[in-house]
């Protein structure tokens, strides 16, 4: 009965981890489509939403399946409810990098100050994602409490554009709509940020039994 578990339980981790590659290629493609005027990757992250979307039911059904049929009791059914927790926050990235895909229909290709920390808000919210993910499927705590700090990191982007895209209001009021456009993505980027980081702290409860274990070790920085 055991090994069954086992080899369900490395399928979650498996479905797990494919999830969060899809998000974080739903994110590389929305920003992608802004920063290159692309409409087929804006097209690239709507379908990588829709996947992420297909891939949270199957996870559940997983979850549902080992709840009823193995029982598990202690870290075994902390693992399995954290992962029903986190799937609802990689859900909700998929959606938001949709929006950003939506948005980017409005904003044509010329460069606009703000979209190079955009760009960097963008490697930095997927990097976090993709090591919640990993922490989870390798149980390790370290990389969980790393993804919490930089966190820091993406809020720090964010207010750098959000400071850049006002000087830009000041200095030509037409150029008013766009900025606002791209404000409001990277206030996604940052809400994905924050996502991830609801992540690394379900996979701190699945090891641990809580989800607030305390700062990281000071060699892992960065997730």
């Amino acid at each position: 009965m055991r090994s069954r578990f086992d080899r369900e339980l490395e399928q979650l981790h498996q479905e797990l981890t494919r999830m969060g590659e899809l998000c974080e290629e739903a994110i590389s493609a929305s920003v992608l489509a802004l920063l290159e005027d692309d409409r087929a990757m804006a097209e690239t992250a709507r379908a990588r939403e829709r996947a992420i979307d297909q891939q949270e039911r199957d996870i559940e059904s997983l979850c549902m399946k080992l709840l009823l049929q193995q029982q598990p009791v202690a870290r075994d059914l902390r693992t399995i409810s954290s992962a029903l927790k986190m799937i609802g926050d990689m859900e909700r990235i998929g959606d938001q990098a949709a929006d950003i895909a939506e948005i980017t229909r409005h904003i044509g290709g010329a460069p606009l100050p703000g979209q190079v920390h955009i760009e960097e808000m963008t490697q930095a919210a997927a990097k976090m994602v993709t090591s919640s993910v990993a922490s989870f499927v390798r149980g390790d705590l370290g990389m969980a409490q790393a993804v919490m700090a930089y966190d820091d990191v993406v809020d720090q982007l964010f207010c750098m554009v959000k400071e850049e895209l006002t000087a830009l209001i000041r200095r030509d009021a037409s150029s008013a709509g766009e900025a606002l456009d791209l404000l409001m993505i990277a206030k996604y980027l940052e809400r994905i940020g924050d996502h991830a980081v609801n992540v690394a702290e379900w996979v701190a409860y699945s090891l641990t039994g809580s989800r607030y274990p305390g700062p990281p070790a000071a060699d892992s920085a960065e997730p």
